[in-house]
């Protein structure tokens, strides 16, 4: 049964920090050697190697929150478990499902190692983000992510983060499935170097869009998938709708995503400088109260941050 109590108050909207994982993928790429085709992580779940694999990179950060008295948000493995990767990756329908089922129990059986422990359902763009032929609108977004959302609605995840979102029409869409399943949904942008989505759009105005369009059901908003020198100056810069941003994943490198996209090698970036980063963001912004990694960070980045942030 879902767990009706934590999706009607989410405990990282209080003050309480909360951790989250760093970026799945390039970990168990580059420091475990496993190949993602597409960058699908969920596929783990259909080998015991992967599934063992899988439970370990979350243990560590389970034992984490937990040695820092701190929360933490764990994302299922399912940022691509959606129709159109799942078809490139030979899953019907119904497997689809199964795994989101799944993905989310994997989580549940670890959910006691910690104290304060919010499982998210994990969904990701449709396409590339990027790529202007992945435009569509608020309508064919909902009725593309509803199968997903509803699967993961139907476990006991806490809640539904959309992750590296870079149009406002498709978080809308998103955000409608998640209230048509009755479940809490965040919402998260990632942008390019000068702090824009991929669209041209601004932050903050694609924030304001979603919230106007949506009647402000999401829990909150998130930046990930891009370095804070990307972003900083537009938190910084104040808004309305910067207080709706309560959660960080950055990425380790300073790259543009083109960069980061054309390399062979894992840029790993420097934790203790991106957590300062975090530091200085959070000692402005105080209902930063979510953060982790995304790209190139790993336990290493989080601990760092974590640490930095354990005063503000």
């Amino acid at each position: 049964m879902p767990r009706e109590r934590t999706r009607r108050s989410l405990p990282q909207l209080g003050e309480q920090p909360f951790i989250t994982d760093g970026g799945i993928e390039t970990d168990l790429i580059f420091h475990h050697g496993f190949e993602l085709p597409h960058f699908a992580a969920f596929v783990l779940l259909d080998d015991p190697v992967g599934e063992r694999a899988l439970r370990a990179y979350y243990r560590q950060y389970l034992t984490l929150a937990r040695d820092e008295g701190v929360g933490l948000v764990l994302d299922t493995p399912t940022w691509r478990a959606s129709e159109d990767w799942g078809a490139l990756l030979g899953y019907s329908a119904a497997a689809l499902a199964d795994v989101n089922r799944r993905a989310v129990a994997l989580l549940e059986d670890l959910r006691s190692d910690a104290p304060a422990v919010v499982i998210s359902g994990c969904v990701g763009p449709r396409g590339d983000g990027d790529d202007p032929a992945d435009e569509m609108t608020a309508a064919a977004a909902e009725a593309y992510h509803a199968p997903q959302i509803r699967s993961l609605a139907a476990t006991t995840a806490d809640m539904v983060t959309a992750l590296t979102l870079t149009r406002a029409e498709e978080a809308i869409g998103i955000v409608r499935a998640a209230v048509a399943a009755d479940v809490p949904i965040a919402v998260s942008f990632t942008v390019e170097t000068d702090g824009r989505l991929a669209s041209g759009r601004s932050l903050l105005e694609a924030i304001e869009e979603v919230d106007a369009e949506t009647e402000r059901a999401a829990a909150y908003f998130m930046v990930n998938c891009a370095h804070p020198t990307h972003f900083a100056q537009v938190l910084l810069g104040g808004g309305a709708s910067v207080e709706r941003v309560r959660g960080l994943r950055a990425n380790a490198s300073s790259r543009s995503h083109a960069e980061l996209d054309e390399s062979d090698e894992l840029d790993e970036g420097d934790p203790l400088e991106l957590a300062q980063h975090y530091r200085a963001l959070r000692g402005r912004l105080p209902q930063l109260t979510v953060l982790g990694g995304c790209c190139g960070t790993d336990r290493r980045h989080v601990a760092a941050i974590c640490a930095a942030c354990a005063s503000t």
